[in-house]
């Protein structure tokens, strides 16, 4: 009775993931996305016994698949990103292309009518934040970023005389404009200017300049020193980049925001479950009921497709309240 091979051992899966880290960087995907491709596909190889992924097929793919939907319960969205990472593992850095891969099937999504806040709970809450992230919750809701699209904004980006803001490389790899509110030109200003003291410490102490994206450095070896490219958010201490092992400078990280609305909600007295993403909802939604163009929206929202922004408008069914039910009609 023929035998499955258990080699390549434990010394070989390093190996296995540095190539995935290789050809992600080279693909240009984000560290994030990175990340979560080297925690899926090393928790297949362990799944599988410590086998490579070579000498295993569909049948491996489905039952380690599966085990993640009855047995971990993984969300949908959780569930398709696996089998992104698997597919990425397979085709892009194992160069292997088979049939079966054509045939493994994502979960189907369940489209949510998302969380919209009120004008009076979005000014509740934005009220409660704490200082050092309320600035950063009012630009969410203001422009309708996504929050590492915020995060991730640099000073070159803000454009105080023409009240824009470009977004850049936000998702699906796009560059957008949204408007930058009145109301917090002269916050992001101070802002900039707070940004500013913290970029000249750093340069008279010759720090290593901020991240810069697809080896910008390497053609402009100062290019991540030039006040431009600074973070309007930077963090305030610094952290080691992992894929290059420099300490430099990093924008604030997201979990402080998301700690500031978790407390902001609780001090508002706010019921719903809110995140940073429902501000971007509100967002949309808002600018829906003031009569702005749906086309407007879906620009301002970096969305592909008009059909994602319409499920808007179902909440502003919800909102007007429908159709009036037959209990109300009854004397």
């Amino acid at each position: 009775m023929e035998t499955r091979s258990a080699a390549p051992s434990t010394s070989a899966q390093p190996r296995l993931l540095e190539q995935v880290r290789e050809r992600a960087r080279y693909l240009h995907y984000s560290l994030r996305t990175e990340k979560a491709y080297v925690y899926w596909i090393r928790m297949y190889v362990r799944w599988s016994g410590l086998r490579h992924p070579r000498t295993l097929g569909e049948e491996e793919v489905q039952a380690f698949l599966t085990m993640l939907a009855t047995q971990r319960r993984v969300s949908p969205s959780t569930h398709s990103q696996a089998l992104s990472a698997l597919l990425f593992l397979y085709r892009e850095v194992l160069g292997t292309e088979l049939p079966w891969l054509e045939n493994l099937q994502r979960p189907a999504y369940t489209r949510r009518i998302p969380t919209v806040l009120t004008s009076e709970e979005v000014r509740s809450l934005l009220d409660a934040m704490p200082q050092g992230t309320a600035l950063i919750a009012r630009l969410l809701y203001g422009t309708g970023m996504r929050l590492m699209e915020a995060m991730r904004l640099r000073i070159k980006d803000v454009d105080f005389d023409r009240h824009a803001i470009v977004v850049r490389e936000a998702k699906g790899n796009k560059d957008r404009v949204v408007m930058l509110p009145k109301a917090l030109a002269e916050p992001l200003r101070l802002q900039v200017a707070a940004a500013r003291a913290v970029w000249t410490s750093d340069h008279h102490a010759g720090r290593a300049g901020v991240e810069v994206p697809h080896a910008l450095e390497r053609k402009y070896p100062k290019v991540g020193q030039s006040w431009g490219w600074f973070w309007v958010f930077p963090s305030p201490t610094f952290a080691t980049d992992p894929r290059t092992g420099v300490v430099r400078r990093h924008h604030l990280y997201e979990e402080r925001l998301q700690r500031g609305i978790k407390a902001a909600v609780s001090k508002a007295g706010i019921a719903k479950r809110v995140s940073a993403h429902t501000l971007r909802h509100s967002f949309a939604t808002h600018l829906l009921q003031r009569g702005t163009d749906i086309r407007t929206v879906q620009e301002l929202l970096g969305h592909s497709d008009v059909s994602t922004t319409m499920i808007y408008t179902h909440v502003l069914k919800v909102a007007a309240g429908g159709t009036p039910s037959p209990l109300d009609t009854l004397h």
